[in-house]
């Protein structure tokens, strides 16, 4: 049964207010922490342990469904995880959506439609391409990309948080001692086109971070892992927003790799210590399935 006029007026305002939360924990006074999730049950586990948002990962979903990173999942098969995290949760979720799955703005439009008829209220839009010799996307088309998903926004209502990832230190693109100046320069013009935050992942220096969020004057993401600073101390350098990436999937890879060896070598179960249990999980998806 389709919904009535009104409850999807209602469904509208309800998608409007969280973009607008979202924009808001970007803000402070707290940086925002966001554990990247990959389906619904690691949503909701995220989500249960009091996290004010969500975000997707585009590889995690991607390795889920078998295919590898870098926009070799379809549009529509990403859009269709992301539809049913949001759909599952209460907080706001922001999608990664790659490089906005095609090569003209467009395409970005196109994506970001999709988005926000997923019911996510963010999206991640990056610069990188698989191409050595030019492995940054031209900047004019990026932004006229970033440009086209602001308007599209504004067509739908759903002022969606755009956050503009510059790949230049992931990529490691040209000489060291020139990247930040050059991941700088794209950060300011997306900014100046529309990006509400700024993702430089691969940026792991704490002076370089400090540097990087004094000259922006915009909500900063950074990439957080092993070897990077604390999220305590990422927040004393004015950092607005952390993410995982698919640090948390590969991480529960990881468990299953040595759940598969100790199986194998040892004949015992040590690895599986920790799980939830059956009912815990159980109950958690009947409570929202209700």
């Amino acid at each position: 049964m389709q919904p009535s006029p009104k409850e999807l007026g209602r469904n509208i305002d309800q998608q409007r207010s969280k973009a607008i939360q979202f924009l808001r924990l970007h803000r402070g006074p707290r940086t925002l922490v966001l554990p990247n999730v990959w389906d619904v049950s690691s949503a909701r586990m995220v989500e249960d342990a009091g996290f004010p948002a969500l975000a997707t990962t585009s590889a995690g979903v991607a390795y889920t469904l078998g295919y590898p990173d870098g926009q070799k999942i379809s549009r529509q098969e990403m859009l269709s995880v992301v539809a049913r995290i949001a759909g599952a949760v209460k907080v706001p979720v922001t999608a990664d959506v790659e490089a906005g799955y095609g090569d003209r703005p467009e395409d970005a439009a196109f994506t970001a439609r999709g988005v926000i008829q997923a019911g996510a209220v963010g999206l991640n839009l990056e610069d990188g391409r698989e191409d050595a010799d030019n492995p940054l996307v031209d900047l004019s088309l990026q932004l006229e990309k970033i440009a086209a998903i602001r308007e599209e926004a504004a067509d739908s209502d759903i002022p969606i948080v755009l956050n503009a990832r510059t790949d230049v230190y992931l990529n490691q693109v040209g000489d060291p001692e020139k990247r930040y100046d050059v991941a700088v320069r794209r950060a300011v013009a997306y900014k100046d086109a529309g990006a509400d935050c700024i993702f430089i992942p691969g940026l792991r220096d704490a002076d370089t971070i400090a540097r990087s969020v004094a000259a922006l004057k915009v909500p900063v993401n950074i990439l957080a892992g092993p070897g990077f600073p604390s999220i305590l101390e990422l927040e004393k350098l004015g950092v607005a927003r952390v993410s995982l990436g698919s640090a948390p999937m590969r991480a529960t890879l990881g468990l299953m790799r040595r759940i598969a060896e100790e199986l194998k070598a040892a004949g015992t179960y040590v690895a599986l210590e920790g799980a939830p249990s059956h009912a815990e999980v159980n109950r958690m998806m009947t409570d929202r399935a209700s």
